[in-house]
């Protein structure tokens, strides 16, 4: 029996077995051997002359964006809409047969825009290429799945089992749980909050799945039997999600209603170029990227070139960004914005900056 039977005999036993307290072992220990498949489906050696061109595109600029779609649901005309790149789009399925990288210009960030093959049911199996979609997507820092309006929860159901298939988390964070592989001494078990879907019991069956006898574990928060697995697998990708329904213009007002107030989601129309601009604004939010301004001594700022960061970064990784060496002379820093409570306020090398803030870095 292959993997791909074993994972479908096993998907099958999850899906006729009733939830309830008399089954949270017997499930636990069928989800650790579905991901423990799951993953040597997915280190499994590609067999030769399968790598396909255009997908080992070079990540660039401040930030990663990866369409994914089915086929025709318009990913290569929000390409061309969107950057200054030609993909080519008709309304036949897989025009794009290859990975199609773009750039969108927005607030002084080049945000690299990469047009995916449109993939298939079953594509973490290794159906049409996407495996190879999938992968790409790992790398993103952020993943538009793009719908069909009129076929958008069907579509988004698939798409999303495709992608947590291959462990690929969206809009959903790392679980807290401490997790570390001993020598010696056994299994130690501890939780710093009551656990109601987790028994000691159970961890230790899931441990012993993957022939682990000797660890030690530590819940900061109540966890699931699925999350736990995802530490132990610790090949995760844990990314926010933005999920695009376009063709917006072939469906009633009060569907487009309905799709707008669903959580992550934006409605567009690529062909009337509707609601683009409130998307590209979208992406940025969900990337979490802020602008900083830098300041010499006795001029005003330079708000013509801005320094593209990370939510939360501090005045260490502006000193990282302009100059590595920086750091090793910085003595204070000079700060305008949001993020002080005066301007200019003296800060240290530690100072949260937000966005738009203007800083001065005085030198020892």
């Amino acid at each position: 029996m292959g993997i791909l039977d074993k994972i479908a005999e096993i998907e099958r036993e999850i899906a006729r077995t009733q939830k309830n307290k008399a089954t949270e072992y017997h499930l636990g220990l069928l989800k650790a051997k579905l991901a423990k498949y799951r993953s040597q489906l997915l280190e499994a050696p590609k067999s030769a002359g399968s790598k396909g061109e255009g997908f080992d595109v070079m990540k660039s600029g401040d930030a990663r964006v990866a369409l994914i779609g089915f086929p025709s649901v318009g990913k290569s005309t929000l390409l061309n809409k969107l950057t200054k790149t030609k993909s080519e789009s008709a309304s036949y399925e897989f025009t794009t047969l290859t990975c199609i990288p773009g750039v969108i210009d927005y607030n002084g960030a080049n945000i690299q825009l990469l047009d995916l093959p449109g993939i298939i049911e079953g594509a973490s199996q290794g159906k049409g290429r996407g495996k190879q979609v999938i992968a790409v997507a790992r790398t993103s820092d952020l993943v538009i799945i793009m719908l069909d309006a009129a076929k958008g929860d069907v579509q988004k159901r698939l798409l999303e089992k495709e992608l947590e298939t291959c462990g690929i988390r969206l809009n959903a964070r790392k679980p807290n749980i401490y997790f570390k592989v001993k020598k010696g001494g056994g299994a130690t078990f501890n939780a710093t909050c009551t656990l109601t879907h987790l028994s000691e019991k159970l961890v230790q069956l899931i441990l012993h799945e993957y022939k682990i006898f000797n660890a030690e574990v530590l819940f900061r928060e109540d966890s699931t039997a699925d999350e736990f697995i995802d530490v132990i697998c610790d090949n995760r990708v844990y990314l926010p999600c933005l999920y695009v329904y376009n063709k917006i213009d072939c469906i009633s007002i009060e569907e487009v209603d309905r799709l707008a107030h669903i959580q992550y989601s934006v409605v567009i129309s690529c062909e009337m170029e509707l609601n683009l601009d409130y998307l590209v604004s979208k992406i940025w939010n969900h990337l979490a990227l802020i602008r900083v301004y830098t300041k010499k001594r006795g001029q005003p700022p330079d708000f013509s070139d801005a320094l593209i960061l990370r939510r939360n970064a501090t005045v260490e990784h502006v000193c990282h960004v302009i100059h590595r060496s920086i750091v090793e002379i910085f003595k204070y820093a000079l700060v305008w914005g949001t993020s002080t409570k005066y301007s200019p306020q003296r800060v240290g090398i530690n100072h949260v900056m937000n966005d738009e803030d203007v800083i001065q870095i005085m030198k020892k």
